[in-house]
């Protein structure tokens, strides 16, 4: 018999998972936080339209982060839980002092494009593990995040 962990995952398949999970946890509080700068510091005749939009993303954010923890707990797993983890395992940087409307948009679809990246990987690892949880949540991230890119991407063409 195989070396399962307590919801039948394959163990080695399990860690893998989790520690995919960790990068796009770690990726997701830096976008968070870069959100949350945007939405303090915008400025200009698309404030209002961009500091709303804004708290939408940086909002949407802070639900994945827990369930991405959840997830990694689920699978038996640690989630990294410091900032300087964070810093160290994210592809996505840290962004300061950004208050144009289309600096700020430039760098959420940045970080989308990793973002999604991510989820991908993790969706083909997920698949081969037969991890339908992590695949469901994956999934539906790629779905609503790449609707959410057009629109990004819409508002830079303007």
């Amino acid at each position: 018999m195989a070396n399962t962990n307590l919801i039948g995952i394959d163990a080695d398949k399990a860690k893998q998972l989790a520690d995919k999970l960790n990068t796009l946890l770690a990726n997701y509080q830096i976008f968070y936080i870069n959100a949350r700068g945007f939405h303090w510091n915008i400025s200009g005749n698309k404030f209002f339209e961009l500091h709303a939009k804004f708290e939408e993303l940086y909002t949407d954010a802070i639900q994945k982060i827990d369930e991405i923890a959840e997830r990694i707990l689920t699978l038996g797993h640690t989630p990294y839980h410091s900032f300087s983890t964070y810093l160290e395992r994210s592809t996505i940087k840290e962004v300061a002092n950004v208050s144009e409307g289309n600096q700020a948009v430039q760098e959420v679809l940045n970080g989308f494009r990793i973002l999604i990246e991510n989820e991908r990987e993790l969706l083909a690892l997920s698949e081969d593990a037969e991890d339908e949880g992590t695949n469901a949540l994956m999934s539906d991230y790629i779905r609503e995040q790449e609707k959410t890119v057009w629109m990004y991407s819409a508002y830079l063409k303007a």
